[in-house]
């Protein structure tokens, strides 16, 4: 999938700027098998320093950490969501973000894209990537 929206997928400085920014990471659809991307891509920012907030629909942790069913749930504040979900559930969750008002930036991994999600949440004042992959992101800084 390609990114038509030409703000939405930040540039090497700004991402650069959310990492240096971002300690919490809400991982929607952190799954707890090992051999998924979005499990390797967590264990990978956690060793990094960042403090990773699973969301999953079942289990009680994953890399050790509490998991939640939805950002709603969360009881402390979260910079940024990074999302293993099908862009369809975009529109959902940019909505979730938006009612929290804490969330800084609106990431969709590798191969996921919704313009008008990522649109809404620009609208909303957070920074918006997709179709990249943090852990990949990051070991280029």
């Amino acid at each position: 999938m390609e990114c038509e929206f030409a703000s939405v997928t930040s540039n090497k400085q700004e991402i650069k700027e959310i990492f240096d920014k971002t300690k919490t990471i809400a991982i929607l659809g952190l799954s707890p098998d090992e051999s998924k991307a979005s499990h390797r891509v967590a264990k990978y920012l956690q060793a990094q320093g960042f403090k990773i907030v699973p969301i999953y629909p079942k289990g009680d942790t994953i890399l050790g950490e509490k998991v939640f069913r939805s950002l709603a749930e969360i009881p402390f504040n979260v910079d940024m969501v990074d999302i293993f979900r099908k862009p369809k559930a975009f529109d959902a969750i940019v909505d979730a973000c938006i009612e929290r008002g804490d969330v800084k930036v609106f990431w969709g991994q590798l191969g996921l894209v919704n313009n008008e999600a990522a649109q809404k949440a620009k609208d909303a004042g957070m920074k918006v990537v997709q179709n990249h992959c943090p852990k990949l992101s990051y070991k280029i800084e």
